[in-house]
């Protein structure tokens, strides 16, 4: 009824309202096919989204085109490793840490002092120390000199320059005789004053050894403690005054409490230098 009574009410339209009327439906109708082929396509496997863009792969390049890519080599590597351990004098800024002597008698002694046994170690800091070994076994070893200044409303240690090169000047060891160094390794928590500090104390101690007549030979710490075994775990700073005081049983009571510390790493460095070694499981039993 409803159908029928819809077609008479079309038909009784004029002429010129059923073609607007068509025109309408034929839009809506192409307009809805649109819509759901699109949403047809979107909804199509493999139901990716549109924001997805597809990756297309190179295609494998011609043979003659490839090259081979460079690896780091080991064996280069340890080698450079190598060649940087194995240093010597002729290296220009080693070679720079030594006062060549200016005429045969002084280079006479020098080589003398650094066949006879004399050796020398230096903790630069300002709570470290400098060992002096004779080659008769005997051993000297003398705190840093410092001054307290004021910086920045805080009271802190200073390296006394002054003071440094008279203790030089009254050593026994005789010029050409091998210095070992600490090298400097601040730590990044140190800031920048402590980073300041450190280097400080690391070239005034190499200006003034040089400029003694002494020939410098840095030491990373790494070096010299993996030497004598003290790379375990625990405090490395109790370690070095219980294995100096194994090597130099005379100087056990200078080195007894904590913050002599840097006179047993100055004892250490110059034993290092002169090549002793601690006797065989004595240093673990103390441990």
């Amino acid at each position: 009824m409803a159908a029928a009574a819809a077609a008479a009410a079309a038909a009784a339209l004029p002429a010129g309202s059923q073609d607007h009327m068509n025109a309408l439906r034929s839009t809506a109708l192409r307009r809805s096919t649109l819509h759901w082929d699109a949403a047809a396509a979107f909804f199509a496997p493999p139901f990716r989204s549109r924001s997805c863009r597809r990756h297309r792969v190179p295609a494998p390049a011609a043979a003659a085109e490839t090259r081979p890519t460079r690896s780091p080599s080991r064996a280069r590597a340890r080698a450079r490793a190598k060649l940087l351990a194995d240093a010597d004098t002729r290296d220009p800024w080693l070679a720079s840490l030594s006062l060549l002597p200016v005429d045969d008698g002084e280079a006479a002694a020098a080589a003398a002092a650094a066949s006879t046994g004399w050796a020398i170690g230096v903790d630069p800091d300002t709570g470290g120390a400098i060992a002096v070994l004779s080659p008769d076994g005997s051993s000297q070893v003398f705190d840093n000199p410092f001054v307290h200044i004021v910086v920045s409303e805080f009271i802190r240690k200073r390296l006394d320059t002054k003071s440094i090169i008279e203790l030089l000047r009254g050593l026994d060891a005789p010029p050409g005789t091998t210095a070992y160094i600490e090298k400097s390794s601040p730590f990044p928590t140190d800031g920048k004053l402590g980073w300041w500090s450190t280097g400080f104390s690391y070239g005034l101690w190499i200006a003034a050894l040089v400029a003694s007549g002494f020939s410098v030979v840095p030491v990373a710490s790494q070096t010299w403690k993996a030497y004598f075994g003290l790379t375990r775990s625990g405090s490395p700073k109790d370690y070095s005054r219980q294995a100096a005081s194994i090597l130099f049983p005379d100087k056990a009571l200078s080195l007894n409490r904590k913050k002599h510390h840097g006179r047993a790493e100055a004892l250490l460095l110059a034993a290092y230098g002169k090549g002793l070694v601690l006797p065989s499981g004595e240093f673990s039993k103390t441990l």
